[in-house]
This record gives C-alpha cells, structure tokens and sequence, in this order.
C-alpha cells in the first residue's frame, strides 16, 4: 500500500495544465472585437427595424389624414359659392343676370381668400378658405374644438392646407393660371366652377388631398 508522505503537497502540473488555469477569462482584445461586432450586429437590426415601425404608423396617420381632409372638405362644401351671390334663399347667383336686376360678377380670381377682418370662424363661401393653413394644436373641428383621446390631440403633427380656384372645365389646372408657375394671368378671371383642394401633411411627411368642386348653384 502506498501512502503518501506529504498530505499537504499538490499534486504536480504541467505546462498545458498550468496555461489552461490562467486562461479561464477573456482578453482585452476579445472583448474590444466582441464589442465592435456587437454595435455592428446592432446596426444592422435597427436599420431594419425602424423601417418595419414607420410602415406599422402609416396607415394610422393615412387614416386620420383622410378623415380630417374630409371634415375639412365637408365644412368648406357648406359655404356658398361666393360673397356676391344671395345667400338668403340662393334665389341670385353671382355671375347670372335676372331682369329687372343687374348683374352681380362673382368674385374676381385675384380677390379668392378671406376678406378683411375674416376668419374661420367667419368664413361665409368657399373661397374664404383660399390659402387657409393650420397645423398642430391648432387644428381645430367646426365647433373650435380639439379632436383628443384620452386628452392628447390625436391630429398632432399633422397639418393641412387650403387652395381654391376657379377651374371651369375640372382639368385640375388653375383657369387664371395656364402656365401653373403661381402667377395669375389676368386677376380678374371668373368662372362659375370653384376646385377646393385639402392637402393633409402626415407627421411622416405624406401628403394626402382631396379634391372637390363647387358648383355656381
């Protein structure tokens, strides 16, 4: 029977032993090179992602776009044709001759938009809504009203924008400004055919419009 002599001593290692027990770890330049290719890693699913969450929001900001251009559009459709017609009853229209009374001209192409002292509030025809532009907070219902849930404006960061014209033949096409490059030809062009056109900005920078026209009745 062996017995050993020196219960305390450690058995002998060798060399591989001994390199295999200070190796337990990682090194400095381990760990730098795991790091660069980790933000790498990282990189590259975020790029993915991003996309996959911008395309997740679209359909939510399209819809509240079309539903806010369409209360926009409605409330506009509203409004009489034009501050010179009678807008009690509609019996006379501007730009119509009804013996014994004189003819009444509609409103001239460079007068469109509000006049002096309007405002939304106050608009009384269509054209009033010419060049009509909120966004935000300030995107308000017909009552002067923020749309919220749950007390947070579901149109923030949207915007919308106003443009009528007259456009007798519904080309799209500006009848005071052929050449399209925002100059009007003449000023004093009038037709008997108004293209209101809504534009609804998303936060994600889609633009969404309505068109409608309104008609000298």
């Amino acid at each position: 029977m062996l017995v050993n002599k020196h219960p305390n001593s450690r058995p002998h290692l060798n060399s591989f032993e001994c390199n295999s027990l200070r190796q337990n770890g990682f090194t400095l330049i381990e760990l730098v090179v795991g790091m660069v290719i980790f933000a790498i890693a990282m990189v590259f699913v975020v790029s993915f992602l991003l996309p996959q969450v911008k395309k997740g929001i679209d359909p939510i900001w399209q819809s509240r776009a079309a539903s806010l251009g369409q209360s926009l559009s409605n409330e506009i459709l509203a409004k009489p044709f034009d501050q010179n017609s009678n807008q009690v009853g509609g019996l006379e229209r501007c730009n119509e001759s009804v013996p014994p009374a004189a003819l009444v001209p509609c409103t001239t192409s460079a007068l469109l938009g509000p006049d002096p002292g309007e405002n939304r509030g106050s608009f009384n025809d269509v054209d009033d809504y010419h060049g009509f532009n909120v966004s935000g907070s300030n995107i308000l219902n017909s009552l002067g009203l923020t749309t919220s849930v749950n007390g947070i404006n579901i149109y923030a960061g949207f915007s919308a924008e106003v443009s009528v014209f007259y456009d007798q033949n519904v080309d799209g096409v500006n009848d005071d400004d052929i050449g399209q490059d925002g100059t009007l030809d003449t000023g004093i062009l009038i037709a008997n055919k108004k293209l209101i056109t809504v534009v609804i900005v998303t936060p994600g920078g889609d633009r969404i419009a309505l068109s409608s026209v309104k008609g000298n009745y």
